[in-house]
């Protein structure tokens, strides 16, 4: 028995000439599907928006049209049940509020160049004051120089970007093309929904398509509960935001309250734009401390109630999606893809997140992790060859 030769490491049959060359068939695959894919949302990222988000309407609103459909509602009927309600309360919604809204915005928008000169003026004086106070040459002149002359500058340069990012995604698609073409294209994902999903299960490979099921479903519970949690969290953000600024007396307080509120969609960055225009507006309005005070109040009160009430609340620890990745995602798309990069960004992120994960606890139950680590014959000594705290030769 001490004579049978030991098997050969080429008798596995997973590594066989032809599996070795079927495995590079699959990356080949996969990096041609990937690689259509990038030039086909560079090349069509324009017209792709109001589909995009017919996609997302019609994943939000699917919950609601299956209920109906089991309570014996055509899907047909539901999918038109649905959207007109949601026609309708956003109707509501903009005669109530649109008026306001558009008349404080182009408000703000026409006074804005008046604030910023304004906010300059009060920032220097600050800053005399306290180089009075702590003496002179102690405040940087690069300080002096951004009160004096480059805060107009990083304002102008924040709207240009912003407006790129914005226009990026309707150069070709406007907004008429939107609330016309997105309805149509929601309605026709909504009754068609369980057969789109049914027709992509077919494709999958039998082989690993419970694999493949089971990674579909951690995406879709994560990006669910992310989009429901997130989009509770500012709304009551946006509320809570809007009816706060206006009750402390803050001019244009219910648009720069509920734009920071929805803005919030992406972690801190609506607070922190929220505070700082409402603390340059409120400088504006009524130079003093108690102004301020009261806006940082609103925000404080908001924020932490989002940080310690509602994500718990509706978000918690189960969706999976840090709020840096989620800020990186966010700005990587606008810079790849502009409006429409925005809107996938999210998405793609919680896919890429689960897939990381799924290879992760691969590899953390594989041979390459499990296995011993090499014995090597004679054994090295990695001891030092001195104690820390015997005396060194030659040192002192």
């Amino acid at each position: 028995m001490n004579n049978i030769p030991p098997a050969s490491p080429t008798a596995s049959p997973t590594e066989t000439p032809a599996t070795k060359r079927l495995q590079w068939q699959r990356l080949a695959l996969v990096a041609v599907f990937l690689l259509g894919l990038w030039l086909f949302l560079r090349l069509f990222s324009s017209v792709l928006t109001p589909f995009v988000v017919a996609a997302g309407l019609a994943y939000f609103l699917d919950p609601a049209v299956s209920r109906l459909a089991r309570i014996g509602l055509r899907r047909s009927a539901g999918a038109l049940l649905i959207l007109a309600t949601a026609a309708i309360v956003i109707a509501l919604l903009v005669l109530l509020l649109y008026p306001v809204i558009a008349d404080q915005a182009t408000t703000l928008a026409k006074n804005l160049p008046a604030y910023i000169a304004t906010a300059q003026k009060d920032f220097g004086h600050l800053i005399n004051t306290v180089e009075r106070r702590i003496g002179p040459g102690m405040v940087s002149s690069k300080l002096r120089d951004i009160a004096a002359n480059q805060a107009g500058e990083i304002v102008s340069f924040a709207g240009t970007a912003a407006t790129n990012i914005i226009g990026s995604g309707f150069a070709v698609v406007n907004v008429l093309t939107l609330l016309i073409i997105t309805p149509i294209v929601t309605f026709y994902f909504l009754r068609d929904w369980p057969s789109i999903i049914a027709h992509v299960d077919t494709w999958l490979p039998r082989r690993y398509e419970g694999v493949i099921r089971a990674q579909a479903l951690e995406v879709n519970r994560i990006l669910a509960a992310w989009l429901r949690g997130q989009g509770i969290c500012c709304l009551v953000l946006a509320v809570i935001y809007g009816v706060g600024l206006t009750a402390v007396g803050l001019d244009f307080g219910l648009t720069v309250g509920l734009a920071a509120g929805f803005l919030s969609f992406i972690p801190y960055v609506g607070t922190l734009l929220g505070v700082g225009v409402s603390i340059m507006l409120s400088v504006t309005q009524d130079p003093g401390w108690d102004g301020v005070i009261k806006v940082c109040i609103v925000f404080g009160c908001g924020q932490a109630l989002n940080d310690y009430v509602f994500q718990p609340r509706f978000l918690g620890d189960r969706v999976g999606l840090p709020a840096v990745w989620v800020i990186f995602s966010l700005f990587a798309g606008a810079a790849a893809f502009g409006f429409l990069g925005i809107m996938l960004a999210v998405p793609v992120t919680a896919t890429l997140g689960v897939l990381a994960r799924f290879w992760l606890r691969r590899y953390l139950h594989s041979p390459l992790y499990l296995e011993p680590p090499i014995q090597l014959d004679p054994p090295i000594d990695l001891e030092p060859p001195y104690a820390l705290d015997a005396p060194r030769p030659g040192g002192r």
